[in-house]
């Protein structure tokens, strides 16, 4: 049985005063959620700030983003010990915002993966297709191109070490989403592409859903096979909204 895990990406939003009041609310709510696990991907400014106030809670926390490289000349970039010195359990690699704005590629993604397992940290990989390649009718050979370069590097067990999260790019931050059964679909071909490399990866791994997951949707789409879990992103950034869908994982 694999568990849920809701993990909010509050990407470049949050102040000291608002991340405090959200964290309040969680920390007030989250002995309601029976089932899933629950996280918060934070700006790195903050880190220290959402350690301190949830060191000893059910709740966990992890970065955006880490470096390939562990230290030296690399101004602006965070590595894996960083996060790790705060407490941090996952790291988010290869989110569509980094791979459309910031040209990550499907090589350094899978390095950033390998970095991130093998210094402790649990990567939530990102994969997903455009609005154009839906259409173009290519997101299997989209989301398999992403994956199989992980694979490729780390060897199919490295993904019993991390989290793969499906995004479809057209449903983040767009207001729309894919129906269930769509999302399902995507989800079944990850885990058909993984089984058939390791019957026994696909079963264990965990792939959450993340294109505009929110209050309202969540319950219908974590009722479907492969769905286990969803990677939040506006709906994190209000206390009420989060708790929802994670008590909707259940």
């Amino acid at each position: 049985m694999r568990q849920p895990l809701i993990a909010g990406n509050w990407k470049m939003n949050g102040s000291r005063d608002s991340i405090k009041t959200l964290l309040d609310g969680l920390k007030a709510g989250i002995d309601e959620v029976k089932t899933a696990e629950v996280a918060v991907c934070a700006p790195y400014v903050y880190l220290a700030d959402v350690q301190s106030q949830l060191s000893g809670t059910p709740i966990a926390w992890g970065g955006q983003n880490l470096s390939t490289e562990e230290k030296g000349a690399f101004t602006g970039e965070i590595s894996a010990s960083m996060l790790l010195d705060f407490g941090c359990k996952f790291v988010i690699v290869g989110h569509s915002e980094r791979r459309s704005l910031y040209g990550e590629d499907d090589a350094l993604v899978a390095r950033k993966y390998a970095v991130a397992r093998t210094a402790g940290l649990i990567p939530i990989l990102c994969v997903g297709e455009t609005l154009e390649e839906r259409e173009k009718g290519i997101m299997e050979e989209v989301v398999a191109r992403q994956l199989n370069a992980v694979i490729d590097l780390e060897g199919v067990t490295a993904l019993n070490d991390g989290v793969i999260a499906y995004e479809p790019v057209w449903a983040i931050g767009t207001g729309k989403t894919a129906s269930p059964e769509q999302a399902q679909e995507a989800h079944a071909f990850i885990r058909k592409l993984i089984a058939e490399k390791d019957a026994s990866v696909a079963d264990k791994v965990r792939i959450q859903y993340g294109g505009s997951m929110n209050a309202g949707n969540a319950a219908e789409l974590l009722a479907m096979a492969d769905i286990d879990g969803g990677l939040i992103g506006g709906a994190s950034l209000k206390a009420e909204d989060f708790l929802a869908i994670c008590k909707a994982a259940g």
